[in-house]
């Protein structure tokens, strides 16, 4: 994914590894170890549900590409099913990675079917990336309060459902206020915050496996398309009609669009 904007992302997390570079302008983030800025030619990462943020320095317009990673990919990749790893720090300096980003970006526009040098070029990066500035832990999943866990686990398991924070609060033994307290700061998120986010994961995988945006909203649970589009866009920065016609053949996307993407 390449982008250029000046919007500010609310908090979120990803499903996947990313790994980009910043490209022009400067970018500030709140992470997991706190807030920390990158700025053009710097390494960006996040790993598999690290809720972050971004806002452009100064107010400026910035760029970056990003590539995403699926955990299991990784996995295969760097060190086998059983050793999960982490990128350490979310803003690197690192003039290697910064050349294997520029390569790797240059090969996906220039020559897009050439599966085999570009499963090379990743496997570079994702090795180099690792081997340099990852780290191990026992457990990808961060450590949460066995409560909140239990409502974080319902939130991830059936997003599509509609819940009362009251339904929660039971569920995790706290009043609504305490479990409001003490889910924002397990994860930097609120509840709510937290469904809607896996609610437009949930849309993102729906469009990626072709089904229409007005089905993709009702199956994740939005109250109609428009709601689910705010959303998408406010996350991703980008409108759900733009995200599928970039994952489509031209053909294809002819074939798929329909009045509600224009």
């Amino acid at each position: 994914m390449s982008l250029a904007s000046d919007r500010a992302f609310p908090r979120h997390s990803h499903d996947q590894y990313g790994i980009g570079l910043i490209a022009a302008g400067g970018q500030r983030s709140w992470s997991g170890i706190g807030q920390v800025d990158a700025v053009a030619g710097d390494i960006i990462t996040v790993n598999p549900g690290e809720v972050h943020d971004g806002a452009p320095l100064r107010g400026t317009r910035r760029a970056w590409h990003m590539l995403y990673f699926d955990p299991v990919l990784v996995r295969q990749y760097i060190d086998g099913p059983d050793a999960p790893i982490e990128m350490a720090r979310p803003a690197l300096n690192d003039p290697l990675l910064l050349g294997l980003m520029r390569q790797l970006f240059h090969r996906l526009a220039a020559a897009p079917g050439n599966n085999l040098d570009l499963e090379e070029r990743c496997c570079q990066l994702l090795g180099a990336a690792f081997s340099r500035h990852g780290s191990r832990r026992l457990d990808l999943t961060p450590c949460f309060p066995g409560n909140i866990a239990r409502v974080r686990q319902r939130l991830d398991d059936a997003p599509q459902q509609a819940v009362t924070l009251g339904e929660l609060a039971d569920m995790a033994g706290l009043s609504r206020y305490q479990l409001l307290r003490s889910f924002s700061r397990a994860l930097g998120i609120t509840p709510h915050a937290y469904l809607l986010q896996r609610r437009v994961l949930m849309v993102r995988h729906l469009i990626a496996s072709g089904h229409s945006l007005s089905h993709a909203a009702l199956e994740a649970g939005f109250s109609d398309q428009s709601h689910m589009s705010r959303a998408f866009s406010r996350q991703f920065g980008l409108s759900p009609g733009r995200y599928r016609r970039a994952l489509c053949p031209p053909e294809a996307c002819n074939f798929l669009q329909d009045s509600a993407d224009r």
